[in-house]
């Protein structure tokens, strides 16, 4: 019961009788949701997604790279967020690594083979090292106001044409103003036999990131894969290197790497422009919180299997999935420009992503 005062109701009384006057009325509030669509190209091996009218990302599968990954990736103010090379190398940009290639997700030990370090460099007598990931099929493309879904299944394969894995990939494609949300729910069978993901540094999910976002660095280094083959970071020029990580747990810069976090943001500036990616764990994955292999040359990357390294031998994990059986993944990929990404936003939306698939 409303209690009034000088005859007239408190004001939220007066809110609560406009607001039903209006849905009386047949008013309702503006649909401020953005419309996601696709561009199907199956002759150049791409999907296009769009936000409005424009491009966020591609779903990429060309035969040269080992790997579908989503490539490029864009803010809604038509900044690009990935590296160039090696598909289309930009000035100034970093020439190592060219497994690095877009959004991708995959891993460096699977039944002994690596398919994480396989790109073009690798042929002849070395490929038996080494899988790869083949597209099979479109399974769904449904663009709409507010979100957009595409399901692709893909092949994980040794180079006798052995297949280990079948993967079922569900990307969710929406955005909140300036905010493009990506969640990828990835779950993978094995095929006949057992498949170990054995302890391995090289994993899981990456993102191989534009000059502007790596962290400055005057130090060249040399990385080595699982087999020892190494990749030479050369020191470049630091003029315009912005990026800096954040970590849920509040740790920044290189010392994000090695750490276990909810979330990790890489922000920075792009023609004066703020500019973030950020990627969130969900607490259903195996290894949740998981370990961070990110680093300040602009590999970022999220590995929950590969924990040995990360802890310097207190943990290991050799995950195990037998014949038949499956496992899912869920990851959230934020791309943002126009201001700066606030924690209590990341929060928020990690929480958001924790109801949406529990």
């Amino acid at each position: 019961m409303y209690q009034f005062f000088n005859g007239k109701a408190p004001f939220v009384f007066s809110v609560l009788t406009t607001a039903g006057l209006l849905l009386s009325c047949g008013t309702k509030p503006p649909d401020t949701r953005q419309e996601v669509s696709f561009t199907n190209l199956p002759e150049e091996n791409r999907i296009e997604v769009y936000v409005g009218a424009e491009l966020l990302t591609a779903y990429i599968y060309p035969g040269n790279i080992a790997k579908p990954v989503l490539y490029p990736l864009k803010t809604a103010s038509g900044k690009t967020l990935t590296r160039g090379f090696p598909l289309d190398p930009r000035p100034g940009e970093r020439a190592d690594h060219p497994h690095h290639v877009g959004h991708w997700f995959n891993y460096g030990d699977v039944n002994g083979l690596d398919f994480w370090n396989n790109s073009l460099n690798f042929t002849g007598e070395n490929m038996h090292r080494y899988g790869y990931i083949e597209h099979h099929e479109l399974l769904n493309m449904k663009g709409g106001k507010g979100e957009g879904i595409l399901e692709v299944s893909e092949l994980w394969k040794d180079y006798d044409n052995n297949l280990l894995l079948n993967e079922n990939t569900v990307f969710y494609f929406s955005a909140e103003g300036t905010t493009r949300i990506i969640d990828r729910i990835t779950t993978l069978t094995a095929n006949e036999g057992e498949v170990l993901f054995k302890d391995n540094k090289e994993g899981m999910v990456a993102i191989r990131v534009a000059r502007e976002l790596e962290i400055p660095s005057n130090s060249p280094a040399v990385f080595l894969d699982s087999h020892g083959n190494p990749s030479e970071v050369r020191t470049l020029d630091n003029e315009g290197v912005t990026g800096n990580y954040l970590s849920s747990e509040g740790i920044t810069g290189e010392d994000v790497w090695g750490t276990r976090a909810r979330w990790v943001m890489l922000s920075g500036t792009i023609n004066d422009e703020p500019v973030a990616l950020a990627l969130i764990d969900h607490p259903a994955n195996v290894g949740y919180p998981t370990y961070w292999h990110a680093r300040g040359y602009g590999l970022f990357s999220a590995n929950p299997l590969g924990q040995s390294v990360f802890s310097e031998g207190k943990e290991v994990l050799n995950f195990s999935l037998p014949a038949g059986e499956q496992i899912t993944f869920r990851y959230r990929l934020l791309v943002h420009s126009g201001d700066k990404l606030e924690k209590e936003k990341m929060d928020r939306l990690a929480d958001d992503f924790e109801d949406k698939y529990h």
